[in-house]
């Protein structure tokens, strides 16, 4: 599954990264062995960029959390309350850490493969898969929300074009309603509303 997932014998090297997005700068503590160390990737820009910002609400989970980026960035412009997961323990680590450092009070980071230690439903998935781990992986994410989700809930993904996201969207018009959201540089957002 590669470094992101086995990188307890990398060596840190945790550095402070800026990202400036929707109006507001956060700093975020990166290390080797996590999903885009040196800054924000397109795609979860792109995904934050077209998310109807003044429709998320209640609980929302991020499945493949990383550092927390989405969650913090989210907590600070909606009301919700936010959950991330992931199976990289040194990402877990720096989301606890960005947590206090950008004074986020709704969020909370835990350690689960997939949905493993899932034990609720959400008003809101949201993921920007971990594409390198391989399709199975990027499917029982995004097939699985499913079962995480509250009646009316809603998925958003975000994946590029060339790495499967005609198949995927294929895949998930058997249980959900979807609407291409945003495309943008062969990203595509998508929202996915449970049948």
């Amino acid at each position: 599954m590669g470094q992101y997932f086995d990188n307890e014998e990398l060596k840190s090297n945790l550095k402070t990264i800026k990202i400036k997005i929707l109006g507001n700068e956060y700093y975020f503590y990166t290390d080797n062995g996590v999903f885009s160390k040196n800054g924000l990737d397109f795609g979860t820009r792109t995904l934050l960029e077209n998310l109807p910002i003044s429709e998320i609400h209640g609980n929302v989970l991020d499945v493949g959390c990383g550092y927390g980026v989405i969650d913090i960035i989210l907590e600070k412009v909606t009301d919700a309350s936010f959950e991330g997961i992931d199976v990289n323990k040194r990402a877990l680590h720096l989301a606890n850490m960005n947590t206090k450092l950008n004074k986020c009070s709704h969020v909370t980071f835990y350690e689960s493969n997939v949905y493993s230690n899932v034990n609720k439903k959400y008003n809101f998935i949201i993921t920007n898969p971990p594409i390198r781990a391989g399709k199975k992986v990027v499917y029982d994410i995004v097939l699985g929300a499913k079962d995480y989700l509250e009646l009316n809930g809603v998925l958003y993904i975000v994946i590029r074009k060339e790495q499967g996201a005609k198949s995927t969207m294929k895949e998930l018009e058997k249980y959900y309603k979807i609407d291409v959201v945003c495309r943008n540089k062969g990203f595509f957002v998508i929202k996915c509303i449970l049948r």
